[in-house]
């Protein structure tokens, strides 16, 4: 005991207290900054995106696809295109996910969510979800993962991840859907409890990400059953998805 209590005095609290506006590095790739009078229509930019996320006249980005890699910044010799570190990225419209010149931080967070009556009502004070990786690389199942160590400690917020869908709330969905995955999907959303919520994390999951153009998806779950909630990023980061969460399920 006493071991233990020297450890806890040594190591403090690891948890990071805010989290809505907690710091996060400067090299950190979050939303993108676009500067449409800079653009010269070049399109070397639309054209090295490995997910087709760019297009012009105007120049625009879908953070459905967007991998933020950086590789469309690196060669824009217009400097028409930055990343900022703002990591609130999630909305709850794939419309809200097209970011152009007239986007800035401050208004992008501001429509990006609106709580819904019946979802506060219900789910205000926790939420339980049942991770459904569909095909992906693990990348954003790791840092989900990482979203319930001791730094970012989303179980405080009655946010967790659980071991059958009979007991969530809803499905957390990441990976493109492989063909594969599909079946075990659907058949984790029928055993999910009504009312649900259904939440696509990465952009595998709300584009089919760089395996987009693969024979073997299938995405039709995603036009039968509505999603509630998108959340960007190749991977999502912990912050991310947290905080997403939070402005989907408590008034701000």
């Amino acid at each position: 005991m006493l071991d233990t209590l020297k450890m806890k005095l040594y190591q403090k609290k690891q948890y990071i207290k805010d989290i809505k506006n907690a710091p996060i590095k400067d090299q950190f790739r979050g939303l993108p900054v676009l500067d449409d009078r800079k653009c010269s229509n070049c399109g070397v930019c639309a054209k090295i995106c490995p997910t087709g996320a760019i297009s012009l006249n105007p120049l625009k980005i879908d953070l459905a696809k967007c991998t933020l890699c950086a590789k469309c910044k690196n060669l824009c010799q217009c400097a028409a295109i930055d990343f900022s570190s703002c990591y609130k990225l999630g909305v709850d419209s794939p419309q809200k996910l097209i970011v152009t010149s007239k986007t800035t931080i401050e208004n992008y967070k501001k429509r990006a969510i609106e709580v819904r009556k019946e979802i506060y009502s219900i789910f205000n004070r926790s939420i339980k979800f049942r991770q459904v990786s569909a095909g992906g690389c693990n990348g954003c199942e790791m840092e989900l993962n990482a979203a319930s160590n001791a730094n970012f400690d989303m179980g405080r917020f009655g946010i967790d991840f659980v071991a059958s869908p009979r007991h969530a709330d809803g499905i957390v969905i990441t990976g493109p859907i492989t063909k594969a995955m599909a079946g075990a999907l659907e058949d984790c959303y029928k055993a999910t409890p009504d009312p649900k919520v259904v939440v696509l994390v990465g952009a595998c999951a709300l584009s089919g990400g760089v395996f987009q153009e693969s024979d073997e998806l299938n995405r039709e779950f995603l036009d039968k059953y509505r999603i509630d909630l998108y959340i960007p990023g190749c991977p999502v980061h912990p912050l991310t998805f947290i905080n997403a969460i939070l402005d989907f399920i408590r008034k701000k």
